[in-house]
């Protein structure tokens, strides 16, 4: 029997920082939902964005494949273009696999400058 694939979000907000937690799996499977929700600015807005510290905490993510990390540098690089200058974006419990794609990409210094 095959396990259920699944990808869960949620942001923490604590005075003028926002954890976001990923849990499950970052893959083209379970893309959707955490795409629309950050399309439709459900998830988190651009306000918010702009004016919060971020902290992607990756803990929870068992799995990441290539097109959960293009994803994933995607929103990363959003959330940088959007915040303003005095505010930091990081991440935190980053899975080897995300290290491993982004060496595989030639992404590892930027990925290295947001790990916590």
């Amino acid at each position: 029997m095959q396990a259920e694939k699944y990808l869960k979000w949620s942001a923490v907000q604590n005075d003028d920082r926002i954890a976001l937690l990923l849990s499950g799996e970052l893959s083209r499977d379970t893309l959707l939902p955490l795409w629309k929700a950050w399309r439709e600015r459900t998830f988190l807005s651009e306000k918010q964005i702009a004016d919060k510290h971020l902290l992607w905490d990756l803990a929870q993510v068992k799995r990441v494949d290539s097109a959960g990390f293009a994803l994933l540098c995607n929103l990363l690089e959003y959330c940088r273009q959007t915040q303003q200058q005095n505010k930091t974006l990081r991440l935190e419990n980053v899975p080897s696999q995300v290290v491993t794609l982004a060496d595989l990409f030639g992404l590892t210094e930027r990925i290295n400058s947001l790990i916590k």
